[in-house]
C-alpha cells in the first residue's frame, strides 16, 4: 500500500473480471434457474408419478369391487340355488300332504259309512235273529195249543 497517490494500489478486478463475474452471475442465475427448471421438473414429475399412482391405485381399486361383487354373486347364486331348491321341494311336499289329508279325509267318512252299513246288517240280523226265535216261540206256543186242543178232544 503505497501513497495515496495512488500509485501502486490494490488492484481491483479489471473490467474483464467483472465481465467474468457478469458471465459467472450469470452463470450462477443460469444455474439457479436450472436448479428451478430442475427443481420444478422433479416437482412435475413426483406429480405426475403421484397421478399415475393414483389413477393405477383407483383402477386396482375398481377392478378389486368388481371381482368381490362377482364373488359375493357366485356365493349368493350358490346358497340360493340351494335355497331355491329346498323351497321348491318344501312346496312339492306340501302340496303332497294336503293331497294324502284330502285322501285321508275321504277314507275316513267312507270307513264311517261301512262301519254304520255293517252296524245296520248287524242289528238288521239280530233282528232276525230275534224274529226267528219270537217265530220258534210261536211256533212252539202254537204247537203247545194244538197239543192241549187236540188232548183236550181226545179225552
Amino acid at each position: 500500500m503505497n501513497s495515496p497517490s495512488g500509485q501502486s494500489r490494490q488492484h481491483l478486478p479489471a473490467p474483464r473480471n467483472r465481465g467474468k463475474f457478469q458471465s459467472e452471475a450469470e452463470r450462477l442465475s443460469a444455474d439457479v434457474g436450472g436448479l428451478e427448471a430442475s427443481l420444478f421438473q422433479m416437482v412435475n414429475d413426483h406429480q405426475y408419478a403421484s397421478l399415475k399412482l393414483r389413477e393405477n391405485s383407483e383402477k386396482a381399486k375398481k377392478d378389486a369391487i368388481q371381482k368381490a361383487v362377482r364373488v359375493s354373486d357366485l356365493l349368493v347364486d350358490a346358497v340360493n340355488g340351494g335355497v331355491q331348491e329346498s323351497f321348491v321341494n318344501q312346496k312339492l311336499i306340501e302340496l303332497e300332504i294336503r293331497a294324502l289329508s284330502t285322501t285321508i279325509t275321504r277314507f275316513m267318512k267312507q270307513t264311517d259309512q261301512w262301519l254304520a252299513a255293517t252296524h245296520a246288517l248287524n242289528t238288521a240280523v239280530k233282528e232276525i235273529g230275534d224274529f226267528e226265535n219270537w217265530i220258534k216261540t210261536i211256533d212252539f206256543d202254537c204247537k203247545s195249543i194244538t197239543t192241549a186242543i187236540h188232548n183236550i178232544y181226545q179225552d
